[in-house]
Order: C-alpha cells, then structure tokens, then sequence
C-alpha cells in the first residue's frame, strides 16, 4: 500500500473516531473471568462482548497463553470456534484463525450488508487442556481491534481470564486478576486522557503505553503503590515530552503479579 494510501486511510479512520466519539467503546472479555477445573481437564474461554457499546461488524484479536501450561485444542472444522452470534446475526461470516506458538490470531467480520452488532454477543470459543501439575495462569487479550464497515471503531477495554487447577479458587475471595482493573475516560481525545487503576493489595505496580508496533512510548508509573483505586493522567507525550502523533496506543497496567489493558486513541 503506498504512502498516500496509508495517509488516507488514517484519515478516514480518524474521522470514525471523531463521529464516535460520544459513543461507547466496545468492551471485549474473556469469559468466564476466573474458573477452576482439575489437573488434565479440558475447559473453555469464551470471546464476549458483555456489555452493549459501539456497533461493529468485524474484529481481529491475539489471545495469548503459557503453553508450558496449557495445550491450545482447535476444533474441528474450526467454523465451531466461531460464537452463535456471529453466525446467527449474518449466516455468512468471513473467518480465519491461526495457532502459533503462545498465541491465537483471530480475524472475523459479517458479509451481510448494512448489518453490525452492539452487544451483549457470543464472538468466539476456545478450548484449552490444563496440565497435569497444579498452576493458576492466565489466558490474555494481547490485543483487539473492532471495525464497522471498513472503519475502526471506539476502541476495546480488554479483560483477561485466569484459569487454576490442583486447587480450589474461593468464591468469598477470588484471585487479584478478578479485582485488577483498568479503564479510560476520554477516549478518543485530543488532549488529557485519565486512566483509572485498581489493585487489590500493595507491591509493585507499571502503567506503561505502547504504540501500535509494540514500541513503549511512555512509562507512565513504576514503583510501590498501596492497594486500591487511582488515577493516572497521560497528555498525550511520549518520555521525551515529544506529542505523539494520532493513532491507536495501548495501556498496559501490571500488579500483583497480573496484567490488564486497554486501547486509547489520540486524534489530531
């Protein structure tokens, strides 16, 4: 594609952006959040959109996983990983999926005209094998990106699901993954954008962005922070106090031994 190109599809996307901007964004999970199954068992990690928000009518996203862990089980055909709603809101669907390594690429869009979704929807199933030694672990949204004709739209808040065995997880007191969060306000924007952190107990705590080729543009907290919420304001600069440019970036927040993230989107 050649530079212009590039120029104007940027151009076009960013525009999407400013008309949804008074939208909500689209919020993608891995559900359940938090289950416990036996050494050696099999389960599944759905794709949900719990919640309605933006309308879409395709997405791609990485999932990724500890195969040391866990031992990724494709189905067969691999239309059955596509969720019901997907398929039952068009009857014909455009999917490909590829396995490699410690991650799972899905892309996945309706081919039925003026036709989108807003949730709450059934995107995705996966099914996974634990080993046999007991491990708590997580299954991770690396990234997500959803389209409505051609078009991105407001940007997804991902959720992340752990899965442990050889114990038992209490319903009185799950895991920190279950309580570690992370949300954006004013997304889009063209200038502050606020980031709201919780962790369920003190330690060490990083609130890094990153832009879309995995680059860190900013470090915005490192260090020991106490258990609870805050906020974290990001103007829009990288380390070096240059603006960054418009686009999609991406939130990372770690504690307690967990990750959460989000998108953001900067205008121009």
């Amino acid at each position: 594609m050649s530079f212009p190109i590039r120029l104007a599809t940027l151009a076009l996307a960013l525009s999407a952006f400013t008309a949804g901007a008074a939208g909500a964004a689209v919020r993608l999970a891995l559900v359940p959040d938090t289950q416990s199954v036996a050494p050696g068992d099999t389960f599944t990690v759905q794709l949900r959109v719990p919640v309605a928000g933006s309308a879409f009518n395709a997405y791609d996203a990485i999932v990724e996983y500890d195969p040391a862990q866990l031992t990724f089980l494709p189905s067969s055909p691999l239309s059955l990983q596509e969720g019901p709603d997907m398929k039952l809101a068009c009857g014909n669907t455009f999917h490909v999926f590829t396995a490699a390594g410690d991650s799972l690429s899905i892309a996945h869009s309706l081919l039925c005209a003026s036709l989108s979704l807003t949730g709450p929807a059934h995107l995705y199933t996966l099914r996974f094998r634990a080993s046999l030694t007991p491990e708590t672990t997580q299954v991770r949204l690396r990234r997500a990106q959803f389209y409505n004709g051609g078009l991105f739209v407001n940007p997804a808040v991902l959720s992340d699901a752990v899965v442990s065995w050889g114990g038992t997880v209490g319903v009185a007191d799950p895991p920190a993954a279950a309580r570690l969060s992370l949300a954006v306000r004013s997304n889009p924007a063209r200038g502050e954008q606020w980031l709201d952190l919780a962790c369920p107990r003190e330690g060490e705590q990083s609130l890094v962005i990153f832009d879309a080729a995995g680059r860190i543009v900013r470090r915005l907290a490192q260090g020991r922070f106490p258990a609870g919420p805050r906020v974290v304001g990001w103007d829009g600069r990288d380390d070096a106090g240059r603006a960054v440019p418009p686009g999609v970036y991406l939130a990372r927040y770690h504690a307690a031994g967990l990750t959460v993230r989000a998108s953001l989107v900067r205008l121009r």
